[in-house]
């Protein structure tokens, strides 16, 4: 089958030029065009639908390039809100999905998208992390939900991790809380960094509160069971050592394990140990025995703000975080 790069190498053009003929060739020259459309007619590159979706006008239409988030139950709402969204104004989608690492698939991803000829591009991540916005797609307006890129100006709606965990500290110190065991996700990723100084600006300025004694999930760890190793061992080899009102886990998962982990020890839940979580994780919350008081990520206000700034032609390339709620259970 052939590729966006054989009907480039056919015209004679640049991978660029072709894409721009797919989806906007009004911004090309009436021979250079003539090219383009000869090779894709000669490699039989696009179905005869796709190809005379090149001689007419865009429709509105929004590309999704999923990254994890069509694929894993933790942040879908990304698309659901990015579907009901375009609907409610008329408009379509469509998701691709990728695996970042996978080089060969991820030029395949961009081709699928490209051939769809999308009025703009989001780029979803089902975890906060820094992306690579492919080359092909930055003629096109391009937007990222839950992820920030370094190679390319972009608005980009991510999670108020800052905020988030502010709200956990300050009301951990309102209810009386001292010794807090805090189990970081891994501590490579954007939202540890930010969560931890959340935190600590919090706690610093509670009276005769102990510093937080903080452990670390591998980098890019997710296996969250080893988040809550450090307190399994604690209390395994050390329990006459365990000393702290309330652990702090970094996500839902570990604060699972905790549960787990602190009960089957005999202790109670918030009597002798607080816990708190982090994500709201959809399908697990409510599962929790007492409730667990957590933080919810807008998944659904991040899919929805991205396609809103596409279909309302937003020009602003910032990063806008958007609020963490907290949730309030009786796990604390």
């Amino acid at each position: 089958m052939a590729s966006l790069k054989d009907v480039a190498k056919r015209a004679g053009v640049s991978l660029m030029t072709v894409s721009r003929a797919l989806n906007n060739p009004g911004k090309l020259s009436q021979a250079t065009l003539d090219k383009v459309r000869q090779a894709v007619a000669e490699l039989n590159y696009v179905p005869n639908a796709a190809a005379q979706s090149i001689r007419s006008a865009s429709a509105d239409s929004i590309g999704v390039l999923s990254l994890g988030t069509a694929t894993t139950p933790f942040s879908v709402e990304m698309l659901l809100a990015v579907e009901k969204t375009v609907r409610q104004h008329r408009w379509h989608s469509f998701v691709i999905n990728a695996f970042e690492n996978d080089e060969a698939e991820m030029a395949q991803a961009v081709e699928q998208l490209l051939a769809h000829r999308p009025s703009g591009i989001i780029i979803a991540r089902n975890g906060l992390k820094k992306v690579k916005i492919p080359a092909a797609l930055r003629h096109l307006p391009v937007v990222l939900a839950n992820c920030v890129s370094d190679d390319w100006a972009a608005a980009c709606y991510v999670p108020d991790d800052y905020r988030g965990q502010k709200a956990i500290a300050k009301l951990l110190a309102q209810r009386g809380y001292k010794r807090p065991l805090f189990l970081h996700i891994p501590h490579n990723y954007i939202a540890t960094e930010r969560r931890k100084a959340a935190f600590e600006d919090v706690w610093n300025n509670v009276p005769e509160a102990a510093q937080p004694v903080q452990y670390f999930m591998p980098t890019d760890g997710e296996n969250y069971f080893e988040g809550a190793l450090p307190l399994i061992e604690m209390l395994d080899k050390h329990p006459q050592d365990f000393d702290f009102d309330v652990v702090v886990c970094g996500n839902d998962r570990i604060a699972f394990v905790v549960y787990q982990a602190l009960l089957a020890k005999g202790f109670r839940i918030p009597q002798d140990v607080a816990v708190t979580g982090y994500d709201n994780m959809v399908g697990v919350s409510h599962l929790f025995l007492p409730p667990l008081t957590t933080v919810q990520l807008p998944h659904y206000q991040m899919g929805e703000q991205a396609a809103l700034h596409i279909i309302e032609n937003r020009q602003d390339t910032e990063i806008h975080p958007i609020d963490c709620p907290l949730v309030l259970g009786q796990s604390c």
